[in-house]
């Protein structure tokens, strides 16, 4: 795989994390990058999200490791040393899985994730890894087409249940909701997408709003150009809340959402008034879409694939391509407003390059990846940091 498969991948595919300092030390922040991948080994192109877990930064790399399929990492947010805490299989039909593009999450001291290939039948997994031990179980293998398949976007936990979307398979082909039981590996389908106005192509985590799943279609929707939707995981039963086709609205949202107070946010790749992506925001109440900032393509960024965060009442996110030298952006915008600060743009190649993956914050710092770049070229971890 080479940055032409990732760059697919992006316009193919796309956490909310509350932070805990004011937006005005952000601004006044600082880039460190804190690990360069470059060794093979120890991982290339991060393309997902961190997550904090215990003051440890774990991650997943799509390629790199001992055989080339991807890695699990750890990286010391005080030290910048990193470890590979498993390595996954190169070839095809790898049984463990290949190509991890989806962030972890932490139950309980156990990290679960998907992988986009590999399996008993090549079409994606889901499954567990020890931090402590580095002991990986595959839980579950897509493969029978009506299960899904290929899954992009990180899980969830809803009441001890693993919950996530794959961007092939299910009944006609287009995307599934998907459950999986950690203790058993059992997996159900929630909901198969039709591939027309329900929406296609599921590639965003989802999120739980008062035990309903929301989440975007990258296409599908009245006009092609894709949808927010929730499901109810009992029933199964999907609802369309929004279908983008304006273009000046937005097009082809394949980023999660996040939910704060009862209006979902998020961020389209492509559309707005310049074509360059949008922010918006969707009340749960009225089923209003507002955009409240068009990226321009320029030194405001664009090209926005991750999800946003929301830290007192400002949104945080990045962009993967634009800012003033073209290798994409950390922006924040002010829901109320729509006003778009860029908080630092990527461009001296050392410095990291499109950052596709969203934010965390672990005691006063935003942590990030970026797909390439660094001192070697194959991506890094960074923080910003107050001054």
């Amino acid at each position: 795989m080479n940055r032409l498969f990732f760059s697919l991948c992006a316009s193919a595919v796309g956490c909310a994390f509350a932070l805990q300092f004011p937006a005005t030390a952000i601004a006044k922040s600082k880039e460190t990058v804190l690990h360069s991948f470059g060794s093979g080994t120890d991982g290339e192109h991060p393309w997902a999200s961190l997550i904090d877990v215990k003051r440890t930064l774990y991650g997943t790399t799509p390629e790199g490791g001992t055989d080339g399929g991807g890695t699990v990492f750890s990286v010391n947010p005080k030290t910048g040393a990193e470890t590979v805490v498993y390595s996954f299989c190169s070839q095809q039909y790898c049984a463990d899985g290949l190509y991890p593009l989806a962030s972890l999450i932490d139950m309980k001291g156990t990290l679960y994730g998907a992988t986009f290939d590999g399996g008993t039948d090549d079409y994606g997994t889901v499954f567990s890894v020890n931090p402590n031990t580095g002991a990986e179980t595959v839980l579950h293998s897509f493969g029978s087409g009506t299960d899904g398949a290929t899954p992009l976007a990180s899980l969830i936990d809803v009441n001890g249940m693993l919950f996530g979307t794959t961007n092939g398979g299910g009944t006609s082909a287009w995307g599934t909701v998907f459950s999986v039981n950690p203790n058993t590996g059992a997996e159900t389908v929630v909901y198969s997408f039709l591939g027309g106005t329900d929406g296609e192509y599921p590639k965003a985590s989802l999120i739980d709003v008062k035990g309903a799943l929301y989440g975007t279609t990258e296409f599908g929707g009245t006009y092609d150009n894709g949808t927010v939707f929730s499901v109810n995981p009992n029933t199964g039963a999907e609802t369309v809340l929004h279908s983008f086709g304006s273009g000046a609205d937005g097009e082809y949202p394949i980023a999660s959402l996040i939910d704060v107070k009862g209006t979902l946010y998020g961020t389209t790749e492509e559309g707005g008034t310049y074509g360059g992506g949008t922010v918006f925001s969707l009340s749960l109440t009225t089923g209003t879409e507002t955009v409240l900032h068009s990226f321009g393509g320029g030194t405001d960024g664009n090209t926005p694939v991750a999800s946003l965060i929301n830290v007192k009442r400002t949104l945080y996110s990045t962009t993967a391509g634009g800012g003033t030298y073209g290798d994409g952006t950390v922006f924040s915008v002010n829901p109320k407003t729509g006003a778009e600060t860029v908080l630092h743009s990527f461009g001296s190649g050392t410095d990291g390059e499109y950052p596709e993956a969203s934010l965390i914050d672990v005691k006063g710092a935003l942590y990030g990846t970026t797909e390439v770049g660094g001192t070697y070229g194959s991506g890094t971890v960074f923080a910003l940091r107050k001054p």
